[in-house]
Formats: C-alpha cells, structure tokens, sequence
C-alpha cells in the first residue's frame, strides 16, 4: 500500500466534521436513526441480553458518567457504552447498511449518546457525531471489502462496529489532529469478532459482538487518546497497518473518498420489522400478497421464499424466533401481521398450528437474487389450494434508502417499542426531543425521559 496520509486525511475530517453544518437531508436521516436506535436500546433493556448486560455493568461499579437507558444506573461512559450497545442489538431492531451488512446505529449511537452525556455536548453535536461515525464504520469495511472480512473467518460487524463507535466518540471529545490519529489506532488495536456469532442460539453474544464490544471499545479509545495517551500515527496507511492486516486486498481510498459529500447513514436501512433483514423483504412480499388475495391458512398449499444465498445460511431454520424466516412467514400467515411480541416468542415457536403451518414454507437460497444494487431482495411465491399460484418480487424493503421510512412511521415504530417500557409521556418526550435535537442545548435534559427512578425499577420485570 502506497503511504497517502490516509490516516490524516481522515483525522482532519473527523476535527472538520464536528463544527461543520450537515445539509438538511441528512441531519434529517440521521435524526431518524438515533431516535430508531434509542427505541432498539428502550425495548432492548427488557430482553434477557439487556437484563444480562444491566446485571454485568452494574456489579462493575465505575464513576457515573453515562445513564444506563430504561434503568436507575449510571455508570462510566465505557461501561455505559457496552451495556446500552447490548441494548441495541439485543433483538433484530436497529438498522443495517445493505452492502456492508453492518449495523452501526447499535454501537455508534450508544457510544455517541454515553460522550455526549459525560460532556455535557448538545444535540447539535450529537447529531454530528453520529452522522461521523456512521461514515466511518462503513467506509473501514468499504476499505476492507465486507466479503474479504468474512471469507477470513471474520465479522465484518464487529469490526465496523468499533472504528465507527471510536470515531463518534472522539468527535464528542473534541480532539486534536493527533487525538483523532491516537483514537484511530486505539480502535485498530481493537478490532475484533468472529463470524461464529451465526450459532450463537439466544442472542446474547450477537449483542456482544455487533454492538456492545464495538461501543465500549470505541469510547476506550477515544477517552484514552482525550487522556492524553500517544500511539502510531499512521495505523491506516504504515508498516503493518490495520487494513492490510484484516484483508487481503483492502482498498484504502475508500476511507477517503467522498468524505463530506457522501453520508453513508442515508444509505442505511431502517427496519419496518424486528427480525433479521434478510427476512424484511421477504415478509414485505407476503404482506403485499396476502393484502391482494386475502390470504388464509386455510387457502394456502405452499409458500416458498426465494432469498440471495448469503442472506438465505443467515436465517434458514434458526433456533431463534425472529431470525428463522420459515416461523416467520408461519407467523405472519396465521396472525395477518408481525409484532414486536410475536417475533419475540419462543412458546410460538413449539406451539402446534404455527408448526403445521411452518411445513408448508420453504425457503430456497438463490443465486440469481445476488445483486450488489439490491442485496437483501426476496422473491415469495405462493400456491393456492385451488390450484393458483401468485407471486411478488421486493427488490428493496419498506426502510431502505431507496423507499425510505418517513418520520411519521419512525415515529409510530419509536413508540411501539418505547411506550411499554417507559411509558406514553416520556415516549412522547424521546420522540419530539430527537426530531428537534438541533436545538437542545444539552443532551443531558433528554436522560430523564430515557431513564427510571430506583423506585420504578423495583417494578420491572425481564424476560424474552
């Protein structure tokens, strides 16, 4: 690799970036994914990797920084950035960038959201900060190359997850030109996860992985450099740099290139329904058909799933419920609709007449559906019992960039999953705090509504 300063260029954008304006579309996006991602991290406290996580940080102690979300616990900003990033991805709620296949509103944003509240910044600088590590999550796996990651054994989330949480987390800090470089191999000596999290069984280690790690790795890197610790200077481009030790074709101009111009968290998807995306389109699909022929179990011989191979071993017959897109489409036969609840239950998954259904769904990995243009398409064919046989085609899911959600529906899915952890008045107070953060002088004044009393948490309860 030639020695082209990447590591500079990005480190003078990541200090360019905190100060700089966003265009109107874009703050706009990216106010949708951290009111998405707040929601994941509300409805995420109560699942058992939340209640784990809540468990693990509150026996950690720590100096109390950072506001644990949905519960009474503050904590460091390290710890508070592990705990709340289990949160976000304790279920199949937050986003997801489509080409990569990261998910970083997960870590980035509760890495963010911990700084943010440690230092008293304001929603302005939140919002830019998040913006900021979205781009470079995904630019390190742009540079990378996803499959290369994969193909070594390696999870591309976890890897992502880390860089794009250590440079949100700077932004917040303020750093220098050398603070940024420090961060950045901090976060590189970081780096890690495996693609065995695909047999983790109950979601707990996946929440690890994807977001938790990444979070608290990115704040440690960025809270460590703000200490004033020194490291390599060049961790992107020098001898036995980052890039080349994780694949083995990187391209390092695309950490760089459109910098300021691209915004990759317009780019991301949000997801309409809390199960693992390869299953979005797919139930997108179903639901169009089973609106225009009134679909009913008693009308349905057989439905097949035609999905893209990768996204296909993702989700084929998995032990858990919102991530087996065979109980899924079961699921969404019998019931006519899919629920924060029902993809959550595992007595569904053993119960009698969602099984029988199951029989009739199978789910055929597709070479044909891999399209770089649209990587998580499906195609669901249903037949008939009196012999029809219909068929839809989703090339991008309600949520995508090219068929955005709009804010009243990010509104309405924020609340679904908001109000029964926190209540209508403070779920109210989330939403129209995140749609005008711009103008909140101090992310702090938003922690009472995403947090409870003592008393209140003697009340909770937890479980899947």
């Amino acid at each position: 690799m030639a020695a082209t300063d990447i590591t500079g260029q990005l480190a003078r954008f990541m200090v360019e970036a905190r100060d700089k304006g966003l265009p109107p579309e874009v703050a706009q996006a990216g106010k949708h994914r951290i009111l998405d991602t707040l929601a994941a991290m509300v409805s995420g406290a109560r699942l058992v990797p939340g209640e784990m996580a809540t468990r693990y940080v509150r026996r950690q102690g720590g100096v109390p920084e950072s506001s644990v979300l949905a519960t009474d616990l503050k904590t460091s900003a390290v710890n508070a950035a592990l705990a709340n990033g289990m949160f976000g991805h304790a279920d199949e709620t937050d986003d997801f960038e489509p080409v990569t296949k990261t998910h970083p509103g997960c870590s980035v944003v509760p890495a963010a959201l911990a700084m943010a509240e440690r230092e008293g910044s304001s929603g302005e600088e939140l919002l830019r900060a998040v913006v900021l590590g979205y781009d470079v999550c995904c630019r390190f796996l742009y540079a990378l190359g996803p499959d290369l990651v994969r193909s070594g054994h390696r999870s591309a989330e976890g890897t992502g997850s880390t860089m794009g949480s250590a440079a949100s987390a700077a932004s917040i800090a303020k750093l220098s030109e050398a603070g940024m470089r420090y961060t950045l191999s901090y976060a590189a000596q970081q780096t890690s996860g495996l693609w065995s999290w695909v047999r983790d069984v109950e979601h707990v280690e996946k929440a690890f992985d994807f977001s938790g790690m990444g979070a608290r790795n990115g704040v440690t890197a960025a809270t460590m450099a703000q200490e004033g610790f020194t490291g390599v200077w060049d961790v992107l481009e020098g001898e036995h740099n980052v890039l080349e030790a994780l694949s083995p074709s990187p391209s390092p101009d695309e950490m760089v290139k459109g910098l300021g111009q691209r915004f990759f968290i317009t780019e991301t998807a949000i997801k309409p329904y809390s199960v693992g995306y390869p299953i979005q389109a797919a139930l997108d699909a179903f639901f169009v058909l089973h609106s225009q022929h009134r679909l009913t179990v008693g009308d349905v011989a057989s439905i097949t799933v035609n999905l893209p191979e990768d996204g296909a071993r993702i989700v084929n017959g998995r032990s858990m419920p919102d991530v087996n897109c065979q109980h899924m489409i079961a699921l969404a036969l019998i019931d006519g609709s899919v629920t924060f609840e029902s993809t959550h239950s595992y007595e569904r998954m053993s119960d009698p007449e969602v099984l029988a259904v199951k029989e009739r769904v199978s789910l055929v990995p597709s070479a044909a559906l891999m399209d770089r243009e649209a990587p998580r398409s499906a195609k669901v064919e249903v037949v008939l019992k009196d012999g029809r046989t219909v068929e839809h085609f989703t090339p991008h899911a309600y949520g995508t960039s090219q068929n955005p959600m709009d804010t009243e529906n990010v509104n309405k899915k924020s609340r679904d999953l908001v109000e029964p952890v926190l209540g209508p008045a403070r779920t109210e107070e989330i939403i129209s705090g995140v749609n005008e953060l711009e103008t909140l002088a101090n992310v702090q004044e938003l922690l009472p509504f995403l947090t409870l009393s003592s008393q209140e948490m003697a009340s909770v309860s937890y479980g899947h």
